[in-house]
């Protein structure tokens, strides 16, 4: 039998992760039709998945740590909040004001940011397989975007795109930052430290700004808030750190481009969202992109 390649096994669990990571805005929209502020989606979200992340912080402290100074975890702490807490709000209010397949197309800007800051901060070098894939995506996301403008009057796009095209930054920072810091801390435990910085911020944020009880909402909400706590944050935060390290920053960032693909399916399916033919042809070209970052340069 041969042997799954490296390469291959990264860019399934890259995929199995922008799956799960992308099921995130319906379950959102969901939470969002029985009218719980956006705070308190954060929240819940965090305080179920903060559990999870201390055990796998406590069961492994055999992970291996490799020269780790000061300046790591001041680096880990600026980049939990960033990626995990900012992004995260970003997101979920901009989610207010578009529909989940929008919020997806323009999210997944990022992979063009993450080339761009990566190329500015680590001296990453740029290959024309990178600028091609990105190309084919991209126009594909644009084509997607445009239709959604055409059929789509709602007074606070602009706003709510606007939150999510910040929200691409902070994560794009996000992932560039943890591609050097990974080796250092380890998989597991760099990113459960990550995830536990999130969640206390998320719980600072909430003490500081909203303080009512969130308890008295119907059971659906805290059914779809632990789904999303285990299935499209704890889970896929691991699988996301594994595939960077054995992708790199921007392989993963460029394959994560087909997470609009995954949004617009689900959001059709669960939501009752339609697309368009023009949207139907910006999702193959956005598969094509990925198809092609996903092979070897030769």
């Amino acid at each position: 039998m041969k042997k799954i390649s490296e390469n291959t096994v990264g860019v399934l669990v890259a995929l199995l992760a922008v799956f799960l990571f992308s099921s995130k805005a319906v379950i959102v929209k969901l939470i969002y039709e029985f009218e719980v502020p956006t705070v308190h989606v954060l929240l819940m979200r965090m305080l179920l998945a903060l559990p999870f992340y201390v055990g796998m912080l406590v069961f492994n402290k055999k992970e291996k740590k490799v020269g780790l100074e000061r300046k790591h975890y001041l680096w880990l702490l600026l980049f939990g909040v960033i990626g995990y807490y900012i992004a995260s709000f970003f997101d979920f209010y901009g989610l207010k004001f578009l529909s989940a397949s929008l919020e997806r197309i323009i999210l997944f800007v990022y992979p063009t940011l993450v080339v761009i800051l990566g190329a500015l901060f680590l001296k990453t070098k740029i290959t024309k397989q990178q600028v091609w894939a990105i190309v084919i995506t991209y126009f594909g996301v644009i084509l997607t975007f445009a239709s959604e403008l055409q059929i789509n009057h709602n007074d606070h796009l602009f706003l709510g795109a606007g939150l999510i095209f910040m929200s691409a930054l902070t994560y794009a920072s996000y992932l560039v930052g943890s591609g050097w810091l990974i080796p250092k801390f380890g998989t597991v435990r760099f990113t459960s430290i990550a995830m536990i910085i999130a969640c206390s911020s998320v719980i600072v944020h909430y003490l500081i700004t909203d303080r009512q009880s969130f308890l008295n909402y119907p059971s659906q909400v805290y059914w779809y808030q632990l789904i999303m706590a285990v299935f499209c944050t704890v889970l896929p935060s691991y699988l996301v750190s594994y595939a960077i390290q054995k992708l790199g920053a921007s392989k993963f960032a460029i394959i994560g481009s087909i997470g609009p693909v995954f949004t617009i399916l689900l959001a059709t399916i669960v939501l009752g969202e339609s697309i368009t033919f023009i949207q139907s042809i910006g999702v193959v070209i956005v598969i094509l992109g990925v198809r092609i970052v996903s092979k070897k340069e030769r």
